[in-house]
């Protein structure tokens, strides 16, 4: 060797000019050298994979032969010319034919694998005098596309979701996916069937089918829709051919009713009160402010009932604390009775109530607040409850949700102050 030629001069050299995909790797499955023909054959450029796991062009079906190759390799297990799959930087799929030979440290040890790379052609310039070697590569062929059929079958079966396609006219071509069990489908059952039979809807512009009329004109959506009383989250797009033309549609479900069960558990626990049941102070302040705004627009009247449960504390210091939350949760129990199923009666706080009354003049709200005094005063449970009420309608006692629970307050303080004062006497 000329004394100007180091050895990494020579290698650089070989890695410059190899027109094979030439690379190197550790057996910590990270690259140390890469050619201009492995550039060609994948996509990287030796900055962008140098350094790099080797696992970012390997498929997921072929990391098992890539974990036999390095056993085999330290084992000294000679390692016959391959053909495997790879991934390209596009992420498309490319076979390559490969050779593995190691290079060994001064004690003997792997240094690093040195792996040569020729892409397989998909239609191989085979002789076509040679009738024996075509059939063979046509045979070859055939087989690799039935091992990649199946393995797609078997993982659009497994997939933790369904997925089906459509003609341009809806009708169903395809289904598949484990996530069909919970609404009790098989794969395969819809085909043959139109989208109207399967939404049990014939209205072309009804909202879920108006999804499709959409994803059928080119432009992705995603909605959420109900079967079998399960919760589907659903992404339909449109089915193209290769030439980029609209054949139908395609969709994709994920069923999401546990996730909206604990959505809807979350919502109810962040605007009810624990002890009773009852909306609570943000959920009823929140109401009071809409019904204002929807008044004002409307011209119409509602009403605020604000209550005081009376000596809570003597219940709970005379018959303990359990005895206290079965009052506030007996109180509860007579407003949910004899309020209207458009009104909202809430915990207010401690031992304090509201309810608002819609569409209620002053008239049905003093009826409302005798309904729920005789309740309390027919109630044979001991100890005995009682009530104060105050009253605020809309627009007489105020025009803001503030003005009218100060006007309440005001008159439920004053009912207590004239019982305090009977009391004394």
């Amino acid at each position: 060797m000329s004394p100007s030629l180091r050895p990494e001069h020579l290698l650089a050299a070989i890695l410059s000019s190899a027109k094979d995909g030439l690379l190197s790797f550790g057996l910590d499955g990270n690259v140390y050298a890469w050619s201009k023909g492995a550039e060609c054959l994948y996509g990287y450029t030796e900055a962008e994979i140098t350094g790099h796991p080797l696992a970012q062009l390997i498929p997921v079906h072929e990391v098992p032969y890539y974990e036999q190759l390095l056993v085999g390799l330290q084992n000294g297990t000679p390692v016959p010319c391959q053909a495997r799959d790879r991934l390209h930087k596009s992420g498309s799929s490319i076979r390559v034919e490969l050779t593995h030979a190691v290079v060994q440290n001064e004690t003997g040890g792997i240094a690093a694998v040195v792996e040569s790379g020729r892409q397989v052609l998909t239609r191989p310039t085979v002789s076509l005098s040679n009738s024996v070697s075509v059939g063979r590569a046509r045979l070859l062929r055939s087989r690799y596309q039935r091992r990649k059929d199946v393995v797609l079958r078997y993982l659009l079966e497994q997939m933790p979701a369904f997925v089906w396609t459509t003609d341009s006219n809806l009708r169903i071509t395809s289904n598949w996916g484990s996530g069909m069990e919970s609404a009790n489908i098989k794969p395969g059952e819809l085909v043959g069937r139109t989208a109207y039979e399967v939404l049990k809807c014939q209205d072309a512009h009804a909202t879920t089918l108006s999804q499709y009329a959409i994803a059928l004109q080119g432009t992705p959506c995603r909605f959420e829709f109900k079967l079998q009383n399960r919760d589907f989250e659903i992404r339909l797009e449109p089915l193209r051919d290769a030439n980029g033309d609209i054949l139908g549609c395609i969709g994709a479900g994920i069923d999401i009713t546990e996730r909206k069960r604990g959505e809807e558990e979350f919502r109810y626990q962040a605007t009810h009160d624990a002890l009773t049941g009852l909306a609570n102070y943000r959920k009823f302040l929140h109401a009071l402010e809409w019904e204002v705004r929807r008044a004002e627009r409307a011209k119409h009247s509602f009403a605020v009932l604000l209550l005081d449960l009376d000596d809570l504390k003597r219940v709970n210091d005379r018959w303990g604390h359990l005895a206290g939350n079965r009052a506030l949760r007996r109180l509860a129990e007579v407003l949910k009775e004899h309020c209207r199923s458009t009104d909202l009666a809430a915990r207010y706080g401690g031992d304090e109530f509201a309810v608002l009354l819609i569409d209620a003049d002053l008239s049905m709200a003093r009826q409302i607040a005798r309904r729920v005094e005789n309740a309390l005063d027919k109630d044979r449970e001991e100890p005995t409850l009682s009530v104060c009420i105050g009253i605020s309608v809309y627009p007489d006692s105020g025009r803001t949700a503030r003005a009218l629970l100060q006007a309440a307050d005001r008159q439920l303080y004053k009912r207590k102050k004239g019982l305090r004062s009977v009391s004394a006497r």
